[in-house]
């Protein structure tokens, strides 16, 4: 948990820095840092989604994944958390960003590659370099977020405790699923859930990309339980 415990302590103070900061950058300023952001985003989802040998078990992933979201209320559930922290812990000045800033950053720091590899490294008991490097991106995309959007970036911290925590835990116990074949469609169907942030950074389209979570494990479950659907998959991927 050693490299999990670095990440939220690297959002935290990236956070602060950049709430510290908000009043003293101008708001063009802010808006452009948005605007990298969700670029570099859309192209880090491009590169993990572009992975997938498996394009067949990536769909099914993604659109089962979202009914199951969907059903359950997931980004609902993130932004009524959001908006009772904000009602507590907000400033008058930042109503209306709270929960935009809490639920945006918390989906960025759980989602991308680094967090999936490398909490599958840690789980494995390899040192946590992969989580490592991911503390100093975060760190980065935090102050960042904490300029534009305010406080509500540091209740993340807190989502990365759990979720990349809990992630841990059950690539620790479950080293057998995880093959390179599962952890490659894995990392490709986080990817298009990167894409959805990105483009909701960017504000092209509110994508409701929390409810897209369940595809993660549903894809688990469809690589293990459905060697001919994996092999069908493979014969509608891209060249290799």
């Amino acid at each position: 948990m050693l490299g999990t415990i670095v990440n939220a302590l690297s959002v935290l103070a990236g956070g602060v820095l950049g709430v510290a900061l908000r009043r003293r950058i101008p708001e063009r300023m802010r808006d452009i840092a948005m605007q990298g952001i969700g670029l570099v985003t859309l192209v880090l989802g491009m590169q993990m989604a572009l992975g997938t040998h498996n394009v067949l078990v990536v769909i099914l992933s993604v659109v089962a994944g979202g009914w199951i979201g969907e059903a359950v209320g997931i980004e609902g559930g993130l932004e009524r958390l959001g908006a009772w922290a904000e009602a507590r812990l907000a400033s008058p000045g930042e109503q209306g960003t709270f929960a935009r800033a809490f639920v945006t950053s918390s989906l960025l720091f759980c989602v991308g590659p680094l967090t999936i590899l490398g909490s599958i490294q840690a789980g494995l008991g390899q040192p946590p370099t992969l989580l490592y490097t991911k503390s100093m991106l975060d760190g980065v995309s935090s102050l960042a977020i904490g300029a534009a959007l305010g406080v509500g970036v540091l209740l993340s911290a807190g989502t990365i405790l759990v979720y990349q925590g809990a992630l841990t835990l059950v690539a620790q116990a479950a080293q057998a699923v995880m093959t390179p074949d599962v952890t490659r469609e894995f990392t490709a169907t986080g990817g298009v859930l990167v894409l959805g942030i990105g483009l909701t950074l960017l504000r092209v389209r509110a994508v409701r990309a929390a409810n897209l979570l369940p595809a993660l494990l549903v894809v688990i479950v469809l690589m293990a339980a459905a060697p001919s659907l994996a092999g069908l998959g493979r014969s509608l991927g891209p060249a290799r």
